[in-house]
């Protein structure tokens, strides 16, 4: 069974194709982000943990219809720090 790349930055699954990889400064890719948050070698936005959290509320929450808001930022909360863009 192969390792789960996750998203360092909100830890969202990458897949087992590179199709959702960021890429660097240098034009390759980034096995720590993705492209929806990486680009050129830089985070596209500069937020915080805890705004990104609130931005990831409702995708985690449509992905899992049984998990609510409150339960999905806790869970985020408890996550977060253990990526790799949080860890200061």
């Amino acid at each position: 069974m192969s390792e789960i790349i996750m998203c360092q930055s909100f830890g969202m699954p990458m897949g087992d194709t590179k199709e959702h990889f960021g890429k660097n400064a240098d034009g390759s890719l980034s096995e720590d982000n993705c492209k929806y948050c990486y680009e050129n070698g830089a985070f596209s936005s500069e937020e915080t943990m805890d705004s990104m959290i609130e931005i990831c509320v409702p995708h985690v929450v449509e992905a899992d219809k049984t998990m609510s808001e409150n339960q999905a930022r806790v869970m985020m909360k408890q996550f977060f720090p253990s990526l790799k863009r949080w860890q200061a």
